[in-house]
């Protein structure tokens, strides 16, 4: 029988604009629009269904067209989709101008209806029941810091694991009350630096900044460069690998984490979850999605192959 994952997080529109030519501010410039459902946690929910877990997602969502997508979008992918809906709110949006490089211009971020998913949203029966089921609980910073401190503590009633995936520096800040009841978080340097205050020349100082905040378990991202992971007892590096064909970089960090948490609720142990992620998110960064509609365990056991094994640092 599949694992039980429940997800609490953002599920909402990705919406990027892309200019043809050369950036011209203040004026109309030719390009191509672009929108799929998004969100970290629904990025999250989508590879782990394709992996073959079992898994339900609670979030907020708007009763408008954009819900709509968000919802074939989870049905599509196999989620057991529980939203929390709202006729007479928006869905939340993401909405990027790239450069045609792909460097950010501006982004709008219009999530003011995740401030609606209040920690008493969790006292409901249906949602009391699927952390009861569950056998793990993933949620996002999207959602309040005090709705994420209630998320933590109803799970250690339960005895049940939560990870959390950081989605911005702005955001990540609210997690910091809750970080004692976290077992794994995901983020990247920037994300890391919000958390711990500090931008060290030796990434494995953020190891010790994130244990003295009582994290115990955390995977560090820094784009192309090794990325640093932890427990308590361990601490890895790994190299990923090298991708030449990459079509959008978008959800690789979300697809990152699916890899790592799928890996090790196999039992497979910190140094060996951190190459499924890499391979995960190699998989993710060859697509024009923020998810690879192809990821399944075959193809990751595949692309797993192409990654180096991890350094243990300590």
């Amino acid at each position: 029988m599949a694992k039980k994952i429940l997800v609490l997080g953002g599920a909402h529109i990705d919406r990027r604009g892309r200019i043809f030519g050369e950036t011209a501010p203040g004026a109309s410039n030719p390009g191509a629009w672009f929108e799929e459902p998004g969100g970290g946690g629904f990025n999250a929910a989508r590879n782990l269904a394709r992996l073959g877990f079992d898994v339900k997602l609670i979030s907020p969502r708007g009763g408008d067209p954009s819900g709509e997508m968000v919802a074939e979008a989870a049905s599509h992918a196999g989620i057991d989709d529980k939203p929390f809906v709202f006729l007479d709110r928006k869905t939340p949006s993401y909405t990027a101008i790239l450069e045609n490089d792909g460097n950010l211009v501006i982004a709008l971020a219009d999530m003011e209806l995740y401030k609606l998913f209040v920690p008493r949203r969790l006292a409901i029966r249906a949602v009391r029941d699927a952390f009861d089921e569950t056998d793990l609980i993933l949620c996002d910073a999207n959602l309040p810091a005090e709705t994420l401190g209630a998320i933590a503590a109803r799970a250690a009633i339960c005895g049940k694991p939560v990870a959390a995936i950081a989605i911005s520096p702005a955001k990540v800040v609210r997690l910091k009350p809750s970080l004692a009841g976290i077992d794994h978080l995901f983020l990247n340097e920037a994300e890391a630096a919000a958390l711990t205050g500090i931008r060290p020349e030796d990434p494995r100082e953020w190891v010790s900044a994130l244990r003295a905040l009582d994290l115990r378990n955390g995977v560090i991202t820094r784009g192309k460069r090794p990325l640093i992971a932890f427990s308590r007892d361990i601490v890895v590096s790994l190299q990923p690998p090298i991708v030449e064909d990459v079509a959008d970089v978008t959800g690789a960090g979300d697809s990152l984490a699916s890899g790592v948490l799928a890996a090790l609720m196999a039992g497979h142990d910190l140094a060996e979850a951190v190459r499924h992620g890499a391979a995960a998110a190699a998989i993710t960064v060859q697509s024009p999605y923020a998810t690879a509609e192809n990821l399944s365990p075959e193809l990751l056991k595949t692309v797993l192959a192409l990654v180096p094994e991890a350094d243990i640092l300590s």
